[in-house]
């Protein structure tokens, strides 16, 4: 983060105030020795702390195998007091300041928490005998949990036309559409490859939580020339845990789930560009989400259904 005041632009990007540097450039930082390895080019190891020869690494081994700060230990006791003061799991946000004077002990400092809001009281599963003709997306990667049957509208990136070197125009016509959402105050499910809130434009859509804020189904499909390892929602984790967000991952390009784009593409859209189609159906779409086993599935419109419900333990 950049911390000087005359650097600082008030904005409601958050990345405009991250600064990007590399281990090369702090390399002489005082706290790189208890966050950093060195990768040992001739044995093929890596070995904790800063050495001359060979490659860094940020491993943290210095502070979670070898306890020079005891982070572990003021984690874990947090983590117990404010589950009991809040009667329920919790995020925790914190920084540590290692680089301090000789002889002065280092800060923990305790800078924010947030409930994390649990309401599973049903739990819904996936058949084992799903007919895939019957299906829009197969995930066997998914988070979340639950049962969607209020949604009518699916925007997706037309994977014939996208170009990773367009991805940021991408996300300024996603963004247009999403306000549309927000007007109505309409939920949709979101396709497209890549990494969904990427900081790097190369590997996905880099959007801000605020531009897909009405996506209530988030999924990454890999494409057969753009394949990228998934994030798994890590951008938005809280987002996506406060709000309920189904987050599913699939590449069927190597048998990892299913994408039938050629049934949405029949569909007529209520609007289309280069680079997106929005589509909108009658009735609403049978979306399951089955947390425990990261399973889920989305049902061709007028599919019906008996879902399998128990309650929670």
């Amino acid at each position: 983060m950049e911390l000087n005041p005359e650097k600082y632009h008030t904005s409601t990007d958050e990345e405009v105030n991250k600064r990007l540097l590399s281990i090369r450039s702090v390399k002489n930082h005082p706290a790189l020795k208890f966050v950093a390895s060195t990768y040992d080019l001739q044995n093929n190891v890596i070995k904790p702390g800063v050495f001359e020869d060979g490659l860094r690494v940020l491993t943290f081994d210095n502070i979670l195998k070898y306890n020079s700060f005891p982070l572990a230990e003021i984690l874990q006791d947090l983590l117990k007091l404010s589950h009991g003061q809040m009667s329920s799991p919790v995020e925790m946000e914190f920084a540590v300041k290692l680089d301090v004077p000789p002889g002065e002990p280092k800060v923990f400092s305790f800078l924010q928490l947030r409930p994390i809001v649990e309401e599973f009281d049903l739990y819904h599963t996936v058949p084992d005998d799903i007919d895939q003709e019957e299906t829009i997306i197969l995930s066997n990667s998914a988070l979340g949990n639950g049962k969607y049957d209020s949604i009518h509208d699916i925007v997706y990136i037309k994977p014939e036309s996208f170009n990773p070197a367009k991805t940021r125009d991408i996300a300024t016509e996603v963004e247009k559409i999403n306000r549309q959402f927000d007007e109505n105050g309409k939920n949709y499910v979101l396709i497209g490859p890549g990494r969904w809130g990427s900081s790097d434009p190369w590997l996905g859509i880099p959007v801000m939580w605020s531009q897909i804020s009405h996506a209530k189904v988030i999924i990454e499909s890999g494409l057969h020339n753009f394949r990228v390892d998934p994030s798994q929602g890590t951008h938005f984790f809280q987002n996506l845990t406060s709000f309920k967000v189904g987050y599913l991952t699939l590449n069927p390009y190597i048998n990892d789930g299913f994408y039938d784009i050629e049934y949405l593409n029949r569909q007529e859209a209520i609007f289309e560009n280069e680079y997106i189609r929005h589509i909108r159906f009658n009735n609403a779409l049978h979306i399951i989400i089955e947390g425990g086993k990261n399973k889920a599935v989305i049902y061709k419109e007028n599919h019906t259904m008996e879902t399998q419900v128990s309650e929670e333990e």
